[in-house]
């Protein structure tokens, strides 16, 4: 875990592919039936359940019920969005009458504002704040619109420059082509908070389809929403569960891992994250919360130790869950999550 994982997050949205997604993992894949559209890849993990990946930001869900279709998360442009609802009509004709984000950073939620207004946009009660006009001034939207995706063309370009196999120069100019098109479709960006919120638990009945909407607790961020398929023992969980590493700068840390406590209690065969790979070993989410408590642990003596923020994202040590999370390459952790748990840490008077 050496670079920003938001800036991660950017760099493999703009292979716009789903081999974009294919981070480290100790994950077992899955193998689903696919069908492939032009930009998204589907993977139909039960009668009706597709998962989605290969668009810019996070990989979604489709769920077509008996007359109607919920989408799980929009991805990180307007005109992203556009290219998975048309993917999506490969699968149905039948209308979109949900979309759910599963919280409400830039890459599950930049694409509500393409949605009419007979479709429900549904988040739990904390996105209706977070999502706003003003989110655009704050991490992590700064980074979706700012410096890094700055930063990843400028070094593109070099390297576009400096490569002289003619494939892999093809391949660093589609990457450029793929940068330069985020950018240009950023600029009609408008924040679109959902139109439906719910606070603890919201159960829709599609036809024959029970779908609950749940708020386990505080984690990834403060409102993240769990999607239960309790007949199909499916769950997509967005960031609060991933198969690889998540960005912690929102994080709530010793709560995450409570959190993690009550999905565990649910009764699942597939997760179905909102990064990396589907899996459906629970003792994946024992090792996230054991890399959650040494995160804290090992945050907290460096801090009470008055080492700098920045040189304990340097020098934490957390490559004893290297082989959970192969991500993790060496001693070091993004500094936006380091600064997270400093300031948490400083919140529960610890360091």
């Amino acid at each position: 875990m050496k670079p920003s994982l938001f800036a991660l997050g950017i760099a493999t949205a703009l292979m716009a592919s789903v081999a974009a997604y294919a981070q480290p993992s100790s994950v077992k894949p899955m193998t689903f039936p696919v069908t492939q559209g032009k930009t998204y890849k589907f993977e139909k993990v039960a009668e009706g359940v597709y998962y989605a990946t290969g668009g810019f930001g996070s990989n979604n869900v489709v769920i077509v019920n008996d007359n109607d279709v919920m989408l799980v998360d929009t991805g990180t442009t307007p005109g992203n969005t556009r290219r998975f609802v048309e993917d999506v009509k490969m699968l149905t004709n039948k209308p979109i009458k949900y979309v759910v984000n599963t919280h409400f950073h830039f890459d599950h939620t930049d694409g509500n504002q393409v949605f009419g207004p007979d479709v429900q946009i549904i988040g739990q009660e904390y996105l209706a704040k977070a999502i706003n006009p003003g989110i655009l001034n704050r991490e992590p939207y700064q980074t979706s619109t700012g410096a890094v995706l700055q930063t990843q063309m400028d070094d593109l370009k070099k390297q576009v420059a400096d490569e002289k196999d003619a494939a892999k120069k093809a391949a660093l100019n589609k990457q450029l082509a793929g940068a330069q098109q985020m950018q240009a479709e950023l600029k009609e960006l408008k924040p679109t908070p959902p139109n439906k919120t719910y606070k603890d638990k919201l159960v829709i009945q599609s036809g024959s389809r029970e779908i609950d909407l749940l708020w386990l607790g505080h984690g990834h961020t403060e409102g993240d929403t769990v999607v239960y398929l309790p007949k199909e023992k499916i769950v997509a969980t967005g960031d609060l569960m991933e198969s690889r590493l998540a960005y912690m700068g929102d994080a709530i840390f010793d709560e995450w891992i409570d959190t993690l406590d009550r999905l565990k209690k649910l009764d699942f065969n597939v997760v179905l994250p909102g990064h990396g790979i589907p899996f459906g070993d629970k003792k994946l989410i024992d090792a996230y919360q054991d890399y959650l408590q040494d995160v804290i642990v090992k945050g907290n003596e460096l801090k009470r130790s008055g080492t700098s923020v920045e040189d304990a994202a340097k020098t934490i040590d957390l490559t004893s869950h290297a082989k959970d999370f192969p991500q993790i390459t060496g001693k070091g952790a993004d500094l936006r999550g380091m600064r997270r748990l400093y300031a948490w840490l400083t919140e529960r008077g610890g360091g």
